[in-house]
């Protein structure tokens, strides 16, 4: 089912463990994410679906909202629980939440 959460909302499902996925360039990403967000850009995530959980919750975050919609129908036509961010990074940045920087993680 696609749902559309606030950032107070991901900063909850944040502290808790959850799932979340920025969707966004990796450019975009290096120059501020929400903590904890891994890195799985839009384009990229049609062939990554089988490696995403289908027992917990994925939220998705982009910039603005945009992206993050369009993952998210992806994700539920897929039968994941998707949840969008309303606002995206930008609204997490301006709240005065904590942002990071730099490349993602290599595993």
């Amino acid at each position: 089912m696609l749902t559309t959460v606030t950032i107070e909302d991901l900063d909850a499902a944040r502290t808790a463990g959850a799932t979340i996925l920025d969707v966004r360039e990796s450019d975009e990403y290096a120059a501020g994410h929400v903590p904890g967000a891994q890195l799985l850009p839009l384009g990229l995530l049609p062939v990554r679906l089988q490696d995403l959980p289908r027992a917990e919750p994925v939220y998705l975050v982009c910039q603005s909202g945009g992206r993050s919609f369009q993952a998210a129908q992806l994700l539920d036509q897929a039968g994941l629980d998707a949840r969008t961010v309303t606002g995206g990074t930008a609204a997490w940045t301006r709240s005065g939440r904590p942002v990071e920087t730099g490349a993602p993680r290599q595993s």
